[in-house]
């Protein structure tokens, strides 16, 4: 009778371990993804007969196809049917890479669905944008609000999927010198994966719904709202793994785990470093790199963004009667006055 007990406490145990993990229950959350798939129709044209296949493309993607051209392409409007021949004809190997990579998108739908239904059911007022996927140029990264590297780029109803910087880390062209120099070096370019094309995504998502205005603050001020949407991201993807959601490798993390409270005496014994607002200290802190200058090369770049979501999961855990957007709303000053960072 004992071991009957104790099965089911452990049994009982585990499952609610699972569903802690597992975030809310999302069972009942109705979403509605829909997904174009824009570069398969833009590279369906004939290039005999552009003008008829643009004004085609143009009624099938009423909005989108100025923003493609004009804002992804680049694209002059005097040249505009040349443009987009010379587009297509030097892009045809690069886009046969990405439909034999990226493959049948339903799996990643799915990812999205499941992400999206979180997203509802903290903000059910959130409208669902559309997920577009394009092929453009591959010298230039989209930026985010914060002026953040970036495959992707949002708009008031969609998202665009950049599936050229999703062809996974060992890709040739990923390995170019110029591109390698000039567009994402090897650390960045090794999450050029469509293992990280939701969360990716997501992260724009976060961004829309609270941008991160803290540019030109104290260090510690954007450290605490890149955690704040790091945290918020944890809540629509609780599932997911740390290194697709922040893109720190599992060595970095556990050196991040094992090291935390030296990372933050070191943050606190350099109180010029700390309440800064010299952008380039700043950007030792929070900017994407290889690691972080002033730690050991075992540690990731963008270490303040962590250690702002470890600030922000204290605060948390005071208020715990606060709803998400509660703790999205409240200031740095307040999350770190509460939260009483002192990491061992």
């Amino acid at each position: 009778m004992c071991k009957v007990f104790y099965s089911l406490f452990f049994l009982t145990f585990l499952l609610s371990c699972r569903g802690e993990n597992q975030g809310p229950d999302i069972s009942k959350v109705e979403v509605d993804v829909v997904v174009n798939r824009f570069d398969q129709d833009f590279f369906a044209m004939d290039t005999l007969a552009l003008e008829k296949s643009l004004n085609e493309l143009q009624v099938q993607y009423p909005s989108f196809t100025p923003i493609y051209l004009q804002h992804v392409l680049g694209v002059n409007p005097e040249t505009i049917f040349s443009s987009v021949k010379n587009f297509i004809r030097l892009s045809e190997t690069l886009f046969a890479a990405t439909q034999k990579e990226i493959g049948s998108f339903s799996p990643i739908k799915e990812e999205f669905e499941n992400s999206f239904r979180h997203v509802k059911y903290y903000f059910p007022e959130y409208k669902i944008p559309s997920i577009i996927t394009v092929l453009g140029p591959v010298d230039a990264l989209a930026q985010t609000s914060a002026g953040e590297a970036t495959p992707n780029f949002i708009g008031s109803d969609f998202i665009g999927i950049s599936l050229q910087f999703y062809l996974g880390k060992d890709f040739e062209l990923y390995q170019d010198g110029y591109f390698v120099t000039n567009v994402a070096p090897l650390y960045r370019s090794r999450r050029f994966d469509k293992k990280y094309i939701v969360a990716d995504a997501m992260k724009l998502v976060v961004d829309d719904l609270f941008p991160d205005n803290s540019a030109g603050n104290k260090l510690l001020e954007q450290i605490i709202e890149k955690g704040k949407q790091a945290w918020l991201l944890d809540k629509f993807m609780p599932t997911t793994a740390d290194s697709i959601k922040i893109g720190f490798t599992k060595n970095q993390l556990d050196w991040c785990t094992e090291n935390e409270g030296l990372i933050w005496t070191y943050l606190l014994e350099n109180e010029k470093d700390i309440y800064t607002t010299d952008p380039l200290v700043i950007q030792t802190y929070i900017g994407d790199a290889p690691f972080t200058a002033t730690l050991s090369q075992d540690s990731p770049g963008n270490i303040g963004m962590w250690i702002g979501r470890q600030i922000v999961r204290k605060f948390v855990e005071k208020k715990s009667a606060f709803t998400v957007e509660q703790v999205m709303q409240s200031t740095a000053n307040a999350i770190f006055k509460s939260a009483k960072y002192k990491p061992k």
